[in-house]
């Protein structure tokens, strides 16, 4: 069992940056893939980012390609997502995701988190 809470969530104007944790739970943190995925009122929840078991791979949606940047501690269980030029398309609540396999969170997860708000005003 693998238990996600998220945190760094807020209001932010347009341009502005953000930095999104995800602190993990139990010791097999290295065994899974990390991800953020986020979902906008009335849209699915749609990936955003992943990084590896060990951090050698990105993947990264073509919205936020350039603009944000998914990292893992694995001395703090932690991955983050640093998010700059931020534009109101951003909006969205902000999950962290994990799951067994690198390939596979593009479009699912094994483990998800409760959410953060992220708002973007223009």
């Amino acid at each position: 069992q693998v238990q996600l809470v998220e945190s760094g969530g807020g209001l932010v104007q347009a341009g502005g940056s953000l930095r999104l944790s995800c602190v993990a739970s139990g010791r097999t943190f290295s065994s899974y893939a990390m991800g953020w995925f986020r979902q906008a009122p009335g849209k699915e929840r749609e990936f955003v980012a992943s990084v590896s078991g060990i951090g050698a791979r990105t993947a990264y949606a073509d919205s936020v390609k350039g603009r944000f940047t998914i990292s893992r501690d694995s001395v703090k269980n932690t991955v983050y997502l640093e998010m700059n030029s931020l534009k109101p398309a951003d909006t969205a609540v902000y999950y962290c995701a994990a799951h067994r396999s690198f390939v596979e969170l593009t479009s699912r997860a094994d483990y998800w988190g409760q959410g953060t708000q992220v708002t973007v005003s223009s």
